[in-house]
């Protein structure tokens, strides 16, 4: 190009990757050869001339989008790309700028290889730390084990209840704290179950931090790979000391009624194991879930995605329209209300709401899809249980996507 950007010549690979024959481009200037409609992609070009000749020095530009405009034998329409350009000064024997030289390069396929890969780590990332949040969240003690039976994790709930840390508990360290009449018991059930590879389930005496033993109900479960070899052990220990103490109390009262006693204590722990399996879903599930009950619509249980919306805010023991006033301009009230009275259950679907998320006081746009259903007790209308999730980002990205479409076409440098 001569100085003022107008083009001279271009290479045969140039004419074949611009889709513009040769003809077509010399003696123009090139933003008239090759219109950007990106202003903010023209914009970088010709920054990176203005630098040439302003410094008479080599100036290598940032990847940039320049889509390319097919012809019509090839079918019209634009061809996504990015390109990267460095622009050479070429100049006179008096040291005068004569030309600049634009070296072009199509790196579409390694910018969206790269862009891949961002995505996939991203990915990752996004689920170590789910991962680590649920066990860390968890109402439950939790802790994982290697495929030989060493422990070496225990989620805060668990070392918060045994006063000790992660380096004092792992291994084997964790049966110090056993109550030393159920310690053979205990390790040989484990034993049994890392051999087998037989789920675990065992209830022992486990040593709380201020001293005191309490009984304790555990279950594990292997982790398997493709190939059907262990690759991790996966626990969960809940206290029953209260349970238990009810019972032996029972025994000890009436030792004539110890068989129904027995039986008793039986049922009520299958009871306590499914409420605890329901609420542990509810607890770990992805979607926002939580209960209201009665016409108010009071928050009886909130898990924690569903918390995560309004860290600032308390919601259990609080009506929907006391706890957060912006929704009840917002329609929201009056949907409940109808579902409650009729037990006709709402479906919405990318729902926008006006939240405050934070202590800022100030209303952010949201969007949901969750449904509404009205839950009975006695054939008579106790609450409404929701289940939602939040679509904000993909709102987002469409809206961005349309926009993107919407835009005129572009043709590379």
């Amino acid at each position: 190009m001569t100085p003022d950007a107008t083009i001279l010549d271009n290479t045969d690979s140039h004419v074949a990757v611009s889709m513009k024959s040769r003809e077509e481009a010399v003696g123009r200037s090139m933003f008239e050869a090759y219109p950007a409609v990106d202003q903010n992609q023209g914009d970088i070009i010709a920054q990176s001339q203005e630098h040439v000749r302003q410094y008479l020095e080599p100036h290598a530009m940032p990847v940039i989008r320049y889509d390319l405009a097919r012809p019509a034998e090839q079918g019209g329409g634009l061809e996504e790309m990015y390109w990267q350009a460095t622009h050479y000064p070429l100049l006179d024997e008096q040291g005068q700028l004569q030309y600049i030289l634009q070296r072009t390069q199509n790196v579409t396929e390694q910018y969206r290889a790269a862009q891949e890969a961002s995505k996939a780590q991203q990915a990752l990332a996004d689920a170590h730390e789910r991962t680590r949040f649920v066990l860390e969240s968890l109402p439950v003690s939790i802790w994982t084990a290697q495929p030989d039976g060493n422990r070496d994790y225990f989620n805060p709930r668990w070392l918060a209840f045994t006063g000790r840390t992660m380096d004092q508990e792992v291994g084997g360290q964790w049966s110090t704290s056993l109550h030393p009449e159920d310690r053979d018991r205990v390790l040989n059930a484990w034993k049994e179950a890392v051999e087998s590879g037989n789920p675990y389930q065992v209830e022992y005496r486990l040593r709380r931090h201020d001293g005191e033993y309490r009984w304790i109900l555990v279950r594990a479960t292997p982790r398997r790979n493709a190939e059907g070899a262990i690759s991790m052990w996966v626990g969960g220990a809940i206290d029953i000391h209260e349970q238990r103490q009810m019972v032996q109390e029972l025994l000890e009262a009436n030792e004539q009624q110890s068989a129904l006693s027995e039986q008793a204590y039986e049922l009520y722990q299958k009871a306590e194991n499914q409420r605890e399996t329901f609420h542990n879903l509810f607890m770990q599930a992805p979607a926002m879930i939580c209960i209201l009950r009665g016409p108010e619509h009071t928050f009886e249980f909130v898990n924690p995605v569903y918390q995560q919306i309004f860290p600032h805010r308390e919601l259990v023991g609080h009506t929907v329209a006391e706890i957060l006033p912006e929704v009840k301009d917002q329609g929201i009230i009056g949907i409940l209300d109808k579902v409650y009275q009729t037990g006709e259950t709402f479906y919405g679907n990318e729902l926008k709401l006006q939240l405050e998320r934070d202590a800022s006081k100030q209303l952010q746009d949201s969007y949901f899809n969750f449904i509404y259903q009205q839950f009975r007790e006695n054939d008579q209308p106790a609450g409404i249980m929701v289940f939602a999730f939040e679509v904000t980002e993909l709102v987002l990205a469409h809206q961005a996507l349309d926009q993107l479409r919407n835009a005129s076409g572009t043709t590379p440098q």
